[in-house]
């Protein structure tokens, strides 16, 4: 199965283990604890840092006149949930997840948390397996080349109300996990952004980092 993956990925693995790993979400990590399976969150925490990292070089060295406020404010729009789930279905990667029983009744496969974590899993993968170079191939093909097609990139709602309250000194901004409902595969999470201590906008959402960018978002118009 897993040959197919590395086909869309271009990209073939000398350590399938570590491809494995990055396709394991934690639940079925936890229903199979004595098989030894391992989770891929420590993979999805290095390849933040490292698909931040290749998205950072490319718009240094490729948009020497884009200021460098633009510059992170695209390379946020770039790496946020929703544009690595365009990218992780695009790669076709929810078919070769491996998640446990109560995820995969749930829809997991389809979840936008986990299709972008596991997509950053991959990277982390690529990275540790082969090297820079070809983990930087698959975030062109599959991240970058919007920048190329001038496809918009998906807006990160955060880092936009970040730069507007930037703009006065002395602001405080605050995200505040508010609620949860839900059993632990169907989790909603609400958030509360408050602004000096004030709340400015309320989102719900299957993670926090959704909570937040919807929070965000209705923020940004409260405050427009």
């Amino acid at each position: 199965m897993m040959e197919g993956l590395e086909a869309n990925l271009g990209y073939t693995f000398q350590k399938k283990k570590l491809l494995e790993t990055a396709l394991t979400h934690s639940s079925f990590a936890n229903e199979n604890k004595k098989s030894g399976a391992v989770s891929n969150e420590r993979l999805e925490f290095l390849g933040d840092s490292i698909l931040g990292f290749i998205v950072a070089e490319y718009l240094y060295k490729n948009e020497p006149n884009m200021p460098e406020g633009q510059m992170t404010r695209t390379r946020a729009e770039l790496v946020c949930e929703q544009s690595l789930e365009q990218a992780a279905s695009a790669l076709g990667l929810g078919r070769f997840l491996r998640l446990g029983r109560g995820e995969e009744i749930a829809g997991g496969r389809q979840r936008p948390s986990i299709l972008a974590d596991a997509f950053e899993a991959v990277i982390a993968a690529v990275f540790l397996d082969g090297g820079i170079i070809p983990a930087g191939h698959v975030v062109g093909r599959f991240v970058l080349y919007q920048l190329s097609t001038g496809i918009q990139p998906a807006t990160d709602y955060k880092t936009a109300l970040q730069e507007l309250i930037q703009k006065t000194n002395g602001q405080t901004l605050e995200y505040n996990l508010v609620g949860e409902s839900g059993p632990d595969h169907m989790k909603q999470f609400t958030v509360e952004v408050c602004l000096n201590g004030q709340v400015h906008g309320s989102g719900t959402g299957r993670s926090k980092k959704q909570a937040e960018q919807e929070a965000a978002r209705i923020a940004l118009e409260n405050l427009a």
